[in-house]
């Protein structure tokens, strides 16, 4: 695998605050300014939705790799993130990222272990590297 990788999108404005973001390949998907701003629309997803959703699917897609490398046997993964978006002296920024992963193990003695290479996804995860803002973790790990 090469060092370098590229991510081509394309973007069209429609109308009003709204758009259609494509890459070669990938189904397109209507984006706009999201409701709180002046002439923002509800319901499309936003920049600020699709900046949260790539943190969050990183976590996810790190913590599959690092498992799998790891052989740790689990039955579930899924989570929810939530982004603060505030006013700071440098204007608006999403200034934290919660992400609350939950995973599903076989029995007791591997949450711990579950716990840390979810830990340890989050520190390798190249999207949350990439931000400014913080990333906060709230894992639970559960047995089914």
């Amino acid at each position: 695998m090469s060092d370098a990788h590229t991510y081509a999108t394309k973007l069209e404005w429609k109308e009003t605050r709204k758009g259609t973001i494509s890459a070669e390949g990938l189904p397109s998907v209507e984006v706009a300014t999201p409701p709180e701003f002046p002439g923002g629309i509800a319901g499309i997803w936003s920049p600020e939705h699709l900046f949260v959703a790539a943190a969050e699917v990183c976590l996810m897609t790190t913590f599959l790799a690092i498992a799998e490398n790891s052989k740790l046997e689990f039955s579930a993964y899924s989570s929810e993130a939530v982004g603060t978006l505030e006013k700071t002296e440098e204007g608006f920024r999403i200034t934290k990222i919660m992400i609350r992963p939950h995973v599903v193990v076989a029995d007791e003695g591997l949450k711990d272990r579950a716990t840390r290479i979810v830990e340890k996804a989050e520190h390798h995860c190249l999207v949350s590297n990439s931000m400014k803002t913080q990333i906060e973790l709230d894992v639970t790990v559960s047995v089914a």
